[in-house]
């Protein structure tokens, strides 16, 4: 079922692994009757290898460098819902462009519901060989600053996708009701 929100802008899902951006704003999309993109399987199709294969060859640089082409492509084109690798957003190139041209939605959790998440998939290159829990609060803490700078903030740590997906409609009807 589509909603009635009017949207002539992207919206940006943010925040750490773990915390539902490409569940959730599939789900959002589909409510919203937009298109979805998950900015890394673009930064993956682009480059014709896995976002760990792009960290292992290249190093974490180059990928991030790939990463802010793919996500300045995907906001020059059509409104839709992307959702964002977990570092995307804290460079600053890419959070002025996603400012400029869509609106942010932080979904937040607390680390030991990202690391039960994360736990599911080892397809994650920044835990391989660490401990989750002590790399998820290093990157919670880096990254805070950055993703506090997003246009809205839901907290996604507390009951299903579906309810996560609720509260960012409401967020997003009560902004569209602002403008």
């Amino acid at each position: 079922m589509t909603r009635t929100l009017e949207t002539d802008r992207p919206i940006v899902l943010i925040g750490l692994m773990g915390v539902g951006k490409t569940t959730v704003g599939r789900r959002l999309a589909k409510a919203l009757g937009l298109k979805f993109r998950d900015a890394d399987e673009e930064v993956e199709r682009a480059a014709g290898r896995s976002v760990s294969e792009i960290f292992d060859d290249f190093g974490e640089a180059a990928f991030r460098d790939g990463e802010r082409k793919v996500i300045a492509r995907l906001l020059d084109e059509p409104p839709m819902v992307i959702a964002l690798g977990g570092g995307a957003f804290v460079d600053p190139e890419t959070r002025a462009r996603i400012k400029e041209k869509g609106v942010s939605v932080w979904l937040q959790a607390d680390v030991d519901t990202l690391v039960k998440r994360v736990s599911r998939r080892d397809t994650r290159p920044l835990l391989r060989d660490q401990d989750p829990h002590s790399v998820l609060q290093r990157l919670l803490e880096a990254r805070t600053p950055a993703y506090a700078e997003a246009d809205i903030h839901v907290d996604a740590s507390a009951g299903s996708h579906q309810t996560t997906l609720d509260l960012i409609m409401q967020a997003l009807e009560a902004r569209e009701a602002e403008a």
